[in-house]
């Protein structure tokens, strides 16, 4: 599979994205402390069935430019670079895929740019109402985030004893050796960092509203920081239809340790769009 590396210049950044494949467009949208190589065993499946893939590196990551103040990476701004990356590469709408902090752009996107979003299939996090209505046991999986948005400590933390904490969080070593990768040259572990500060200390009520896009939800069963109840209970926000999947036996990163049921989940979810738009 022809995997091409592009930059476009989107919100007065540059933009790095892959590509490959031809057909109906779909955006995989990467979340912390991911890039755009998280899919890599997404995109190649996604084009040989027929569609034209593209995963950018989120403002901040891998080869994206990374803006200094921490104001930059609201979600607001995270949405529109996706935007506008859709506008440069001439794609009116799309299938979207989003995981973690990517999920929440791609809710984001349903909610304020739904012309722009065909089906929306969230991965991990369902609809941020869902989540802060998903009780006592959801807040306590979000422990770390009290960690991550203090400047200096969270940065200290991640980066000592060889960055022991971040292997922690995957037992592929490739996988690990990407986010390390990723994440030492300077300020690249801050600018990741700063889609917490940025976004956590603002109440979302006034913006987080029920979407009219179809949505598929997909929650793993070993999540640590996500339950099972935030992604069901979705369901009550997506007037357009809502089904949920689940894959047991696997974490966090559904990408990798899910990717065949994962991939069949998607196809399947994103020709339903193709087929509405050829009906």
């Amino acid at each position: 599979m022809n995997v091409v590396s592009q930059y476009a210049r989107v919100n007065g950044l540059n933009m790095h994205y892959v590509t490959a494949g031809e057909g109906p467009a779909v955006v995989l949208l990467h979340g912390f402390p991911d890039t755009h190589a998280i899919w890599r065993r997404q995109i190649p499946a996604l084009a040989a069935a027929g569609f034209r893939v593209i995963a950018p590196d989120l403002r901040g990551y891998g080869k994206t430019d990374m803006p200094d103040d921490v104001g930059a990476y609201k979600i607001e701004f995270l949405a529109d670079d996706v935007v506008q990356l859709m506008d440069a590469l001439g794609i009116d709408e799309a299938t979207v895929v989003g995981h973690d902090w990517g999920a929440l752009i791609g809710w984001h996107l349903a909610m304020h740019a739904p012309q722009r979003v065909s089906r929306y299939a969230a991965l991990s996090v369902g609809h941020p109402k869902a989540i802060a209505q998903a009780g006592f046991g959801q807040k306590l999986r979000f422990w770390y985030m009290g960690v991550f948005v203090t400047p200096v400590l969270a940065e200290g933390l991640l980066k000592a004893g060889n960055w022991a904490a971040l292997r922690r969080m995957n037992r592929s070593r490739e996988q690990q050796q990407l986010w390390i990768d990723a994440l030492s040259p300077p300020g690249r572990l801050t600018a990741a960092l700063n889609y917490y500060r940025a976004n956590l200390k603002v109440s979302g009520a006034r913006r987080w509203k029920p979407v009219d896009v179809p949505v598929l939800g997909v929650w793993s069963e070993h999540d640590p920081a996500l339950g099972e109840r935030q992604m069901r209970e979705t369901r009550d926000q997506c007037r357009a239809g809502f089904e949920f999947a689940r894959i047991d036996g696997v974490g966090h990163w559904l990408q990798l340790s899910g990717a065949e049921r994962l991939n069949s989940l998607l196809i399947d979810f994103a020709r339903m769009s193709d087929a509405a738009v050829q009906a």
